[in-house]
């Protein structure tokens, strides 16, 4: 069943988006601790920084509808992500997400922003 609730649309986006950074990031876990490749991490990392970058252009259609507040958040995420990539530092790009007092295992700054937006609808 498909909802035309603007913020379930855009929640289910944001999830989507989410688990697909979380998979990015197991990956690049597997990568440095498994095998030891810093560069294969690296790209990981990248990879991970990318994807949040273009997070606002990605959710556009769903968020067209939002408050002004919830578009500003979502430019934010992209917006930290876009200036990882211009530093190019591995250690900004795998903060993304995360404050410094995250603990393993909490959701991350996307997860609880998606169950957020999906609260509003």
């Amino acid at each position: 069943m498909v909802s035309g609730n603007p913020y379930e649309l855009l929640a289910d986006r944001l999830e989507s988006i989410a688990t697909q950074v979380r998979e990015i990031e197991e990956q690049a876990r597997k990568v440095l601790y498994g095998d030891n490749d810093d560069d294969g991490y690296r790209e990981l990392m990248r990879q991970k920084a990318m994807v949040l970058a273009g997070l606002a252009a990605e959710v556009e259609p769903q968020a067209e509808s939002a408050s002004n507040e919830v578009k500003e958040r979502i430019e934010r995420f992209s917006i930290s992500a876009s200036q990882s990539l211009e530093v190019g530092s591995v250690f900004f790009m795998s903060a993304l997400l995360y404050p410094e007092d995250h603990q393993e295992g909490e959701p991350n700054d996307l997860e609880i922003f998606a169950a957020n937006v999906r609260a509003m609808s």
